[in-house]
């Protein structure tokens, strides 16, 4: 049995998706293929369109034999953490290989990358800690060495899909991963807002979805991806942008100090300019315009809320480093066997989640991120423990 694993958000899943996942079962020629996906939350730090358990049902329906859950403490963080979650949870159920996009096909230019950030030799070691001596900061540093020391790599850094597999390549060294890599260069813009048929933007669909153009969405997503998304808007499962604006900033205007200073990641006194930020701004987007600078981009910021709407702190990280369970979304039943190898695996596999210990902090924070997430909705509390397992049966 060879299982290829998949780290990916699917918010929603759309034509590019179902090309990726199909071509990199090819390319592994792997028996089965795990999804490790994030749930209410993105890395980007915004609420999911769709509740995981609807994107869970596309992602199988659309080639995917078993998803699991990238849990809030880890689908929100930067790209280093959010690849070692998902690394670590592939590996951890028995993964053969991993597959992951990247702007370039040189898998080799972008192992020596991770080889030489993860670990760094005497040479690159020196080259940085000159730079933090003549007072750069980290990221300048080791960009400013890696120029350097390694001129014909170094550009691939310049690329968000190539760093991400940069990243991916740094957790399996660091966990001791023996997974095989599979690069499938991506076609089409990353972030493009705008439509281009079967290979759009996750971006662009939410932004067609929203506008109601559920034309646009048709000739973007497969079949069964838009049956699941009108099925979802017409049963209010869709998160209307800026759904949870208010309680956003809510809660920035009524953290104590202690709850701001306890916040992950902060640095140069970004919490006070945030804060001050969230007394005036009307929405989200507002807050995080004011709020932003060259050391504090939109996308850090926009996570930094997230943890803060979510009460994560940087002890709640500091003491969980990686998942300690997989929570299983759903799963194709034909793979049966798959589900076998993967509740032999290191971690535990989680098929009732009412069953789980409600004590373990990062368990409450996945559930208060459904609580909150179904809030934007109107939805009920208690999706978390409700939604159950999506089951995929065979066609007949």
């Amino acid at each position: 049995m060879r299982i290829l694993g998949i780290v990916a958000e699917y918010d929603p899943f759309h034509g590019g998706h179902a090309w990726h996942l199909a071509e990199a079962r090819r390319r592994a020629e792997a028996d089965y293929v795990v999804v490790v996906m994030s749930t209410c939350f993105t890395q980007r730090g915004e609420a999911a369109l769709v509740p995981p358990a609807d994107r869970a049902a596309m992602a199988l329906a659309g080639g995917a034999d078993a998803v699991v859950a990238l849990p809030a403490c880890w689908a929100l963080r930067d790209a280093e953490h959010f690849a070692l979650g998902g690394v670590h949870l592939l590996h951890a159920l028995g993964a053969d290989c991993i597959a992951f996009g990247a702007e370039s096909d040189d898998l080799h230019g972008l192992q020596a990358l991770a080889r030489a950030i993860e670990v760094p030799p005497p040479s690159m070691l020196a080259a940085i800690h000159g730079r933090l001596d003549a007072g750069q900061s980290y990221p300048s540093a080791l960009h400013g060495a890696l120029t350097l020391l390694m001129p014909e790599h170094a550009p691939l850094l310049a690329s968000p899909n190539n760093t991400l597999a940069v990243c991916y390549l740094r957790a399996m060294l660091r966990l001791g991963a023996d997974m095989t890599p599979v690069l499938i260069p991506r076609t089409g813009a990353y972030h493009d807002p705008s439509l281009s048929g079967g290979l759009s933007s996750a971006t662009a669909v939410r932004g067609a979805l929203r506008r109601g153009d559920w034309d646009g969405v048709a000739r973007a997503v497969p079949p069964t991806t838009l049956r699941m998304l009108r099925e979802a808007a017409l049963s209010g499962r869709v998160m209307p942008a800026g759904g949870l604006d208010q309680a956003l900033l809510y809660r920035l205007r009524t953290m104590s100090g202690e709850a701001w200073a306890a916040l992950p990641g902060l640095s140069e006194g970004i919490e006070d300019r945030l804060r001050a930020a969230a007394q005036t701004a009307p929405t989200r987007e507002a807050l995080l315009l004011a709020a932003k600078t060259r050391r504090y981009p939109y996308a850090r910021l926009s996570r930094l809320c997230a943890h803060a709407l979510l009460q994560i702190t940087q002890d709640q990280l500091d003491d969980t480093p990686l998942p300690p369970a997989a929570w299983l979304l759903g799963f194709r039943t034909e793979a049966r066997p798959l589900l076998h190898r993967m509740k032999q695996g290191t971690v535990p596999l989680i098929a009732k989640a009412a069953a789980w210990d409600r004590q373990q902090p990062w368990f409450r924070t996945e559930l208060l991120a459904y609580d909150l997430w179904a809030l934007g909705c109107g939805l009920p509390a208690g999706m978390g423990l409700t939604q159950g397992v999506v089951r995929l049966e065979p066609d007949v």
